[in-house]
């Protein structure tokens, strides 16, 4: 899936602006963070739309790395959806992004089964009130949500049918897409290292990332 002929605008990087958000970040980056960073960052300040995977293991830290985009689109006057497969993933990535994003001003919004009134965060979300809303995969079948994103974050990639993709591209071609991934599908994977669409790997382990221990 490749949109040749979509452009957006792109961002603007206020690197002052950054380097604040940056100091509610208490760990020291890895280089396939710093340098997956830089190609996202890219990305956001070109006029071709994102469609980048950012592939990692559990704990490597790509949440932190999202959460970096969804601040410099914010920062640009951009909306920021994020999908999650579970209600858990949503409830995990609202603390994340909450707890990042709030001390500047920026409002966060979830939606899920246990959530209530929905169409008043989904209206919000349209209206501006909130700028970013995270949700389970169903949020999209909102078109005006979708229209509305300026970026659109994916959480477990493997998760997130093909189809779906093409539906977002459909309604929304101008939008940056940035999804990430322990796992890979093949077919992401494939696209991926062929070129139709870019990769960010992360392979390298925090230094205080215990190793996965299975029984």
């Amino acid at each position: 899936i490749k949109r040749h002929s979509s452009f957006k605008v792109p961002c603007k990087y206020d690197s002052s602006l950054f380097e604040l958000f940056m100091s509610g970040f208490f760990f020291k980056d890895t280089g396939d963070q710093k340098s997956s960073w830089e190609e996202i960052k890219a990305d956001l300040c070109s006029s071709k739309p994102m469609d980048r995977l950012l592939c990692g293991d559990v704990g490597f830290g790509k949440t932190e790395v999202a959460m970096r985009a969804a601040f410099v689109s914010l920062v640009n006057k951009k909306r920021v959806l994020v999908l999650a497969p579970t209600t858990i993933l949503v409830q995990q990535l609202y603390s994340c992004f909450s707890d990042r994003l709030s001390p500047f001003g920026f409002v966060c919004g979830q939606i899920s089964r246990i959530t209530s009134k929905h169409f008043v965060l989904f209206n919000g979300f349209i209206s501006g009130e909130i700028d970013v809303l995270i949700g389970t995969h169903s949020v999209v079948r909102n078109l005006d949500v979708l229209k509305t994103a300026d970026l659109l974050i994916v959480d477990e990639e493997h998760r997130f049918g093909v189809k779906d993709k093409e539906f977002v591209f459909s309604i929304n071609p101008s939008c940056d897409f940035l999804s990430m991934s322990a796992t890979p599908i093949p077919r992401s994977l494939q696209f991926s290292l062929s070129g139709v669409r870019d990769i960010s790997l992360m392979l390298t382990a925090p230094i205080s990332r215990k190793p996965v221990i299975v029984n």
